[in-house]
């Protein structure tokens, strides 16, 4: 028998760690090669980790809400045959990358940005990241935090406890604390007190789940890291509208795949991204990093209301037939869940489409470290005057409004007007016998 290292996989190139949400398989259990044997999630996504081997799984070496280091060994599986123990994955090389052309990705909490971190130095015991950040958006303190009793292993601390903690926080003892020379009154907030069902009589209170606060956490640091200012144009998109009846169930036919309008949009803006190489930048500090590949983020509406946003990887270099398959794949990924880390990373400019929901157009808050992103509006008949030869005449043209939100620190409005209106032209010059 031989025993093989299970290591929780590279998921991409920012991506250091992650959460274990769910063990798949328990110890003594059968596993098949590629078959899923736990799921994790990082501060973006929900994956499963596959075994590269058939086996036993004979040990796990991390439990639920533990958080885990890229290149960890995370369980042990019992192959049959001699030889050495195996490797899940390569052991990743450290790299040494100067902070001006380090890739940026901030995990912002909540906790960090309401409350300032407790102490946690000053205890013994073990707490994982995730336990820390849950106190301190609470307002545990250590203190307090040491009297909860732990059903992980060796006694530790998990979400699941500190969260049934913080339900019937309310009703505990209060766990004495110094005395401060000159108390300060504390205002009283739902979050340091027993969670009701229902307030004044039909109002109710809901924590949000995890991917929720991650995206509160992303917005309020964007708003505060970027000045953010807004362009506005209108587009003519007849063209385009009458193209697309015209061949969308010829293209479905032919390539198996649905063509939206997505595909075309995201066409046009990977097109005036190397036209406009100063909005394909992100910001460190007070250096520009000037990104060598268009990848295109996709911001998309999951079923359960939260958000997230999947990136279309060299965007400039596929054909409308490649972007929609891009853009098909990973929307009904993201719908199903079934996303990978990797396929979050990497953005360097980010569109997102208002109109779905009937907004004619929005001011959308830009994806971090990136210093722009477009808003789609709604596709709407409006009157419009039309010039010709004979003479200008009014008639009904199908018109939509482009939302650019961009940085102001780094780009001023010459360079983000022109960007946009660049889009525009694209648009409103779509060849209506072109080929797919």
């Amino acid at each position: 028998m031989a025993k093989f290292e299970l290591k929780l996989p590279k998921m991409g190139e920012s991506v250091a760690e992650a959460t274990i949400t769910n063990w798949l398989k328990n110890v003594g259990e059968k596993i098949d090669a590629d078959e899923a044997v736990l799921e994790i999630a990082t501060d973006k996504v929900d994956s499963e980790v596959p075994s590269e081997v058939s086996g036993t799984l004979t040990e796990i070496l991390f439990q639920v809400n533990d958080v885990v280091k890229v290149g960890q060994t995370i369980a042990i599986i019992e192959t049959e045959g001699g030889g050495a123990v195996g490797n899940g994955i390569p052991e990743p090389k450290a790299e040494t990358v100067a902070p001006a052309v380090a890739e940026v990705i901030k995990t912002v909490e909540v906790a960090q940005a309401n409350a300032a971190p407790a102490d946690f130095k000053s205890s013994d015991k073990f707490y994982s990241p995730l336990v820390k950040n849950i106190a301190t958006a609470e307002g545990i303190s250590v203190a307090e935090l040491e009297t909860i009793s732990g059903s992980g292993k060796d006694n530790r601390v998990t979400k699941e406890d500190i969260l049934n903690y913080i339900k019937t926080r309310g009703s505990q003892p209060a766990v004495a604390a110094p005395v401060a020379s000159q108390p300060v009154a504390t205002p009283v907030t739902p979050s340091t007190q027993a969670v009701p069902v229902s307030v004044n009589g039909g109002d109710e209170i809901v924590e949000m789940d995890r991917m929720r606060k991650l995206i509160s956490g992303y917005m309020v640091a964007s708003v505060q890291t970027s000045a953010h200012v807004q362009s506005f144009i209108e587009v003519d998109v007849t063209n385009i509208v009458k193209w697309r009846d015209r061949v969308k169930n010829a293209f479905e036919k032919r390539e198996g795949e649905k063509l939206t309008f997505t595909p075309i949009f995201m066409e046009a803006v990977a097109k005036a991204l190397k036209d406009f190489p100063g909005m394909n930048i992100s910001v460190d500090g007070d250096f520009i990093i000037k990104r060598k590949n268009i990848n295109l983020g996709m911001a998309a509406a999951l079923p359960n209301g939260n958000l997230i946003v999947p990136v279309i990887k060299n965007a400039d270099q596929l054909n409308l037939v490649g972007m929609a398959k891009a853009v098909n794949d990973l929307g009904n990924r993201a719908k199903a869940g079934k996303l990978k880390p990797d396929d979050t990373q990497g953005g360097t400019y980010t569109v997102t489409n208002v109109g779905t929901f009937g907004s004619v157009f929005g001011t959308p808050i830009i994806n971090q470290p990136q210093v722009g992103i477009l808003a789609l509006g709604a596709i709407r008949k409006v009157p419009a005057v039309i010039e010709t030869p004979e003479g200008d005449f009014i008639g009904i043209r199908q018109k939509m409004f482009l939302s650019h939100s961009y940085d102001h620190r780094v780009v001023d409005g010459a360079l983000g007007g022109s960007f946009v209106k660049r889009v525009a032209d694209y648009l409103e010059a779509f060849d209506v016998n072109r080929e797919y």
